[in-house]
């Protein structure tokens, strides 16, 4: 499955597009994450934990978004985007989403 932020890919002619596609999760902050990150803060210097904890967020929406496209039976999802949004204190979503869409090669 090729997936990319632009609109079109190189070489490649969209000759069908079969909607929007998207996967999400919601994560919630850990205590004892957040008593490390306290302390971090006082020091300076980046919080590890979150870092972590936004990447896999992003792999996991990744793959539920790549999942649903190929549901649809798509090769590729061009124009992907990522979006956050605050749930509740302490939680948060990451969404991506883009259009799934069907291939051929360019003449």
């Amino acid at each position: 499955m090729i997936v990319v932020n632009i609109d079109t890919i190189p070489g490649k002619k969209i000759v069908e597009v079969l909607g929007i596609v998207k996967g999400n999760t919601i994560r919630a902050r850990h205590a004892g994450k957040d008593i490390l990150a306290a302390l971090k803060n006082i020091v300076g210097g980046e919080i590890e934990e979150y870092t972590k904890m936004v990447a896999e967020s992003r792999e996991q929406s990744l793959d539920r978004m790549v999942e649903d496209a190929r549901k649809l039976g798509a090769d590729a999802v061009v124009s992907v985007r990522f979006m956050t949004a605050s749930m509740m204190q302490g939680a948060a979503e990451l969404l991506a989403y883009g259009t799934a869409v069907k291939l051929e090669d360019s003449e």
